[in-house]
């Protein structure tokens, strides 16, 4: 600020001082990626920059109860580190929940059937909690924070050992009716096709998720043992392949490798040219580990989408890597967070 600036701040009566120290003040917000392995913890500020984080190992044979004391272990360790206090908390859960009452209906990963979560958190740390799915929670944090920062209208989709996303539409994540909207991964691109880990068959992330990259992998190499062996190499034995194993490959220029991945790449793009077309997002935007392992497959999926959508549906589309990184699950569910306090401010005047 120059002091002309500062000079026009003193004639209208504004305090400088006051100013800056509210800025200071900025109220900080808590972030959780609760995940199968790991709780990861982040105090975030209202730009999205995770000032203090924690992690903490989790393992869902040891119950609900202990992993939500993970969870406030986190919380306390990341408050010690930055010496703040938050005002409130985001937890994004892989699953189904209740959005009213914060309860986790159904968590796989966690082994988890209808965890009151949120009322267990609010208790244990006295602080207003929301709790979301996981990649809504991420596609909330990419829209505020991250690669689609002021859009209005985008479509996030995370490819990791599942699919899936988050759709802001005229400026709003949508929610669905019963708080399950963005499950992407499960939309049919293969009529009668393979096996989900949902009751249908033929959905996205039975051809695109990692684990069915891995298992599309193994029965490859199994009908061609010789064409496999960089696989095998890799992972020891068949059934050991991985989704990671199949991108080392394809990175090293293995043939296998490169066709399972441009099949990937293909039945990622038949599912994109249906979301593109139903929903017409001006930005699309690719994550999770699959995307990070195989950046490539943006490249594959714009070439097809741009052939095969509707011309009206692609004029002002942009498909672009997600930002946030490994981070985007806490900043996500803290800015989550941050829209509870806010709206709680607004109803009160």
């Amino acid at each position: 600020m120059n002091m002309k600036q500062r000079q026009g701040k003193k004639e209208k009566g504004i305090n400088i001082e006051e100013e800056l120290m509210s800025k200071l003040v900025d109220p900080l917000t808590l972030g959780v990626d609760l995940g199968g392995t790991k709780v990861e913890t982040g105090v975030v500020d209202g730009e999205g920059r995770v000032l203090a984080s924690h992690r903490h190992a989790t393992d869902p044979a040891r119950g609900a109860d202990e992993i939500i004391a993970s969870i406030v272990t986190c919380v306390k360790e990341c408050l010690n580190q930055d010496a703040s206090q938050a005002r409130a908390l985001g937890v994004g859960v892989a699953g189904q929940l209740e959005k009213s009452t914060g309860i986790v209906r159904n968590a796989p990963n966690l082994r988890w059937r209808d965890v009151p979560l949120r009322s267990q958190l609010e208790h244990a740390l006295g602080l207003p909690v929301v709790v979301a799915n996981d990649v809504t929670a991420i596609a909330f944090g990419e829209w505020q924070h991250g690669a689609g920062k002021n859009e209005r209208d985008l479509v996030v989709l995370f490819v990791g050992t599942g699919i899936g996303g988050g759709i802001v539409s005229g400026g709003r994540l949508l929610e669905g009716g019963n708080n399950s909207a963005g499950e992407l991964g499960h939309m049919t691109i293969v009529a009668g096709g393979r096996n989900c880990t949902c009751p249908n068959r033929g959905c996205m992330e039975a051809y695109a998720g990692g684990w069915a990259i891995a298992e599309r992998a193994q029965e490859a190499v199994s009908r061609d043992t010789g064409k496999g062996k960089a696989l095998t190499s890799l992972a020891g034995e068949i059934e050991k392949i991985t989704s990671v194993h199949v991108s080392e490959a394809f990175h090293s220029g293995d043939s296998l490798a490169k066709h399972l991945m441009e099949e990937t790449g293909e039945y990622l793009a038949n599912g994109i040219v249906g979301i593109v077309n139903s929903f017409n997002p001006d930005k699309l935007i690719l994550g999770g580990g699959v995307i990070e392992g195989t950046p490539e497959l943006i490249q594959m999926v714009r070439d097809v989408v741009s052939k095969r959508a509707l011309e009206a549906s692609v004029e002002k589309l942009c498909i672009v890597k997600a930002q946030l990184g490994d981070q985007a699950g806490s900043i996500g569910a803290a800015a989550m967070a941050r829209e509870l306090v806010e709206s709680k401010e607004i109803a009160h005047g």
